[in-house]
């Protein structure tokens, strides 16, 4: 009877979280294609299900200058911001992942600070520090910005990485002669590669679609492609922002299939 009562337990335990997966799945993907059905109506507005579809928004899209513009801004904050973040992130998790004194502790607090303070209030917050030090908001305080919130993606991924990786190999090089930094170069470094990869990919994503740090870090001739993105829907509900919106879906699918070939981390969590 307990051997049923267990198996009975636990069929509708998997019953109970399918159901919850399959739910919570369709309200994230859902809207997702919505948006790309919209993306192709021949329509002059947003409206589901399309009258009629076409790829005249598409078209449009190769002389909507402004969005180019503000693509561009965006791409290049993010570029820099995760580079930095990658820098910044594994030296920092370098340092706090094995140590288990008190500072270390602390440090990762502070780490890890951006992603629990509300995103307009950290946006608003370094408004008012660059005021104070006299540095004018510009690409260069976006940057700052950006680093700051995306560090933690690299940083909790990176000790994530640190934490599976075997002491004995790093003992193992020393014995043998090797320096901290050879060591560091062919041994730790590929071994934690993947979740580098993976914090360096949520830092750009992350970047590239922020809009609270930006509203209040960027000057009037840096347009974002986010904020471009939200006022022109805000004013005139522009269709050509649906078949952007079709574009960086594509994108971001195409870039998660390149990391999970490159890094391989489902199949790391499988095994």
């Amino acid at each position: 009877m307990a051997q049923r009562r267990i198996t009975a337990e636990t069929m509708s335990f998997n019953v109970v979280m399918t159901a919850m997966a399959i739910i919570a799945l369709i309200v994230l993907v859902a809207p997702t294609l919505v948006v790309l059905i919209v993306s192709f109506t021949s329509g002059f507005s947003l409206r589901f299900p399309p009258q009629g579809y076409s790829l005249r928004w598409y078209v449009a899209l190769l002389d909507a200058w402004q969005l180019h513009f503000a693509a561009r801004n965006s791409l290049m904050v993010a570029t820099w911001a995760t580079g930095l973040s990658v820098v910044l992130g594994v030296a920092a998790a370098l340092g706090i992942a094995r140590s288990k004194t008190l500072s270390a502790r602390l440090l990762d607090s502070v780490f890890m600070s951006p992603l629990v303070l509300p995103a307009l209030a950290f946006g608003l917050a370094g408004l008012m520090f660059f005021s104070l030090i006299g540095l004018p908001v510009s690409p260069l305080t976006l940057v700052i910005g950006h680093t700051v919130v995306c560090v933690p993606f690299v940083v909790r991924n990176t000790v994530a990485a640190l934490a599976q990786l075997e002491p004995s190999l790093l003992e193992c090089s020393a014995s043998l002669g090797a320096s901290r930094a050879y060591t560091f170069r062919r041994v730790t470094l590929p071994l934690i590669r993947p979740g580098i990869l993976a914090g360096g990919f949520i830092a750009f994503m992350s970047s590239f679609d922020n809009v609270p740090v930006s509203l209040f870090l960027r000057d009037a001739a840096t347009d974002m492609l986010p904020i471009r993105m939200w006022q022109d829907l805000e004013g005139k509900l522009d269709v050509t922002i649906a078949a952007l919106s079709g574009v960086l879906i594509v994108l971001t699918v195409a870039i998660m299939i390149v990391m999970e070939h490159v890094t391989g981390l489902s199949r790391r969590l499988a095994s």
